[in-house]
């Protein structure tokens, strides 16, 4: 990582909260910015050669997404939900920096859960980037 964000330290915040909102269904977090991106959990049942780099890039279209949805009658953009065959990403994006979270299958309302949770996580170190 090349900023300033103490990355263990935001790694066990975002872990907990994360554990403590979904739970076993947890899967993995990845932390990303525009430069970087950083796997900081992984359930030990699943294999780790998902390619970060290509969701990254991915992912990345959030922060110019959360620009175009500023100011529209939806309210401003919370989170982003992607479903897959055989799990769930969420993304959240707070200022410069995101989240994705992979999980098992979840209630709609846990998926609102995790990302406030994320979010609040990121907002809490927000001064450090």
């Amino acid at each position: 990582m090349t900023s300033d964000v103490p990355l263990d330290e935001l790694a066990d915040e975002l872990t907990s909260a994360c554990r403590t909102t979904v739970g076993d269904e947890l899967r993995s977090i990845t932390y990303f910015t525009e430069d970087d991106v950083e796997q900081v959990y992984l359930r030990g049942d699943l294999d780790s050669t998902a390619d970060l780099v290509g969701f990254a890039d991915n992912e990345r279209l959030g922060f110019r997404s959360q620009q175009a949805y500023a100011n529209t009658e939806l309210g401003a953009y919370e989170f982003t939900i992607r479903v897959f065959e055989n799990g769930y990403l969420t993304r959240v994006i707070v200022g410069d920096r995101g989240v994705w979270v992979t999980t098992d299958a979840l209630s709609v309302g846990r998926f609102e859960e995790l990302a406030v949770a994320v979010r609040s996580v990121l907002r809490e170190f927000e001064g450090d980037a």
